[in-house]
């Protein structure tokens, strides 16, 4: 059964992918896991597994460049990263609430799965 209820999907899909500002713990993946595990939609299953897929590179990121503190370049790449954890979700709920047909697609993140 697929759900084709717009509202349902605009907060669904606006939701996995402002999970991020939650924490930056485990319950931040738990909320897009729950959603693709529990939804039927195919829309709101890719846009969870595109927050998780953001969830992991920005992990990902954070220990490579917390390693390069160590030659110093480490602080700004982290504050970089900071500032795209941030500006990154706003804009995928903007487009997500804009059109709920759409799946939102992070540039420049390696996809997991």
């Amino acid at each position: 059964m697929i759900s084709q209820d717009p509202t349902k999907r605009k907060l669904l899909s606006a939701v996995s992918h402002g999970s991020i500002f939650f924490s930056a713990t485990l319950l931040a993946v738990g909320i897009p896991i729950a959603i693709l595990l529990v939804s039927d939609d195919p829309i709101v299953k890719e846009n969870a597994k595109e927050a998780l897929n953001f969830h992991l590179n920005i992990w990902l990121y954070g220990i490579i460049f917390a390693i390069l503190i160590i030659v110093l370049i480490g602080y700004v790449l982290l504050g970089i990263l900071g500032l795209v954890s941030l500006i990154m979700p706003i804009i995928a709920i903007l487009q997500i609430l804009g059109d709920a047909n759409k799946v939102y697609r992070y540039p420049f993140i390696f996809r997991v799965l």
